[in-house]
């Protein structure tokens, strides 16, 4: 069965609502120079996700959110249930983010919640995995990706994991300029499925993994050639709408 081919763009903390439905209708109106092998998600903030949704109705490029709470509802001011996120049509939420982890103390045991609360509303979590830069330099990359898939993924149900989108993001490339290599990049996502292998069997090769480190026109094509590169998350670029749709013919 051939994997899924995904460009996912995660806006971050960019764009107003307006800019956000411009770069939304941009996006859908070059759609077609784009093989529709390609799956593509944008992923705005909050505040524009409905608006969003409206812009690309009609085609076939989805919306996921950038995070959900870990509880279903309650006193949590400030957060924004999964529940609320499904009702504005969103299909995927990204879990787990380098800067959720770094800059809100993200735990495995948070991002627990999170998944759980993720596939009681039928999305699809873009759950991410990577290590920083240190980690990187001390050889310890593979062990900081096991860790993080044993301690989330590996409590997933085989029906919850046929439905999971796993982005490897070195973080040591994400907004530096700096990237993985084509083959540092399937060195990486082999060894992630190798690990999905041992819990999963033969659904691990059904598994999207996609590559989330400075993934630019330049250089998708290069990095999607890998076996085990099934797409990008995508930062920066996924705010030009060409740049975006740019990355899509590279597969």
């Amino acid at each position: 069965m051939a994997r899924k081919k995904i460009v996912a763009g995660n806006w971050k903390m960019n764009t107003v609502p307006a800019e956000g439905v411009e770069l939304a209708k941009a996006v859908v109106a070059g759609r077609s120079e784009v093989c529709e092998c390609v799956n593509f998600i944008v992923c705005p903030p909050f505040t524009h996700l409905s608006q969003v949704v409206e812009a690309v109705k009609g085609s076939d490029i989805a919306v996921g959110a950038q995070d959900c709470a870990t509880e279903a509802k309650g006193a949590y001011t400030g957060e924004i249930a999964a529940s609320m996120i499904a009702a504005l049509g969103c299909k995927y939420v990204i879990l787990g983010h380098s800067e959720r982890r770094q800059y809100y103390g993200e735990t495995s045991e948070t991002l627990n919640k999170k998944m759980a609360q993720a596939y009681a509303n039928n999305l699809t979590p873009i759950y991410c995995v990577g290590e920083n830069l240190e980690e990187r330099e001390a050889g310890n990359h593979f062990a900081v990706c096991k860790a993080q898939i044993e301690e989330v993924v590996f409590n997933l149900t085989e029906e919850q994991f046929a439905n999971l989108v796993i982005a490897y993001e070195p973080v040591w490339a994400i907004g530096t300029g700096k990237t993985a290599t084509a083959e540092q990049a399937q060195e990486i996502h082999a060894y992630i499925r190798e690990v999905l292998r041992e819990k999963f069997g033969a659904l691990a090769e059904e598994c999207p993994i996609l590559y989330g480190g400075s993934c630019k026109p330049s250089n998708a094509a290069e990095i999607f050639a890998k076996e085990d590169v099934d797409g990008g998350l995508i930062g920066g670029a996924a705010l030009v709408a060409t740049d975006f749709l740019a990355i899509g013919k590279g597969f």
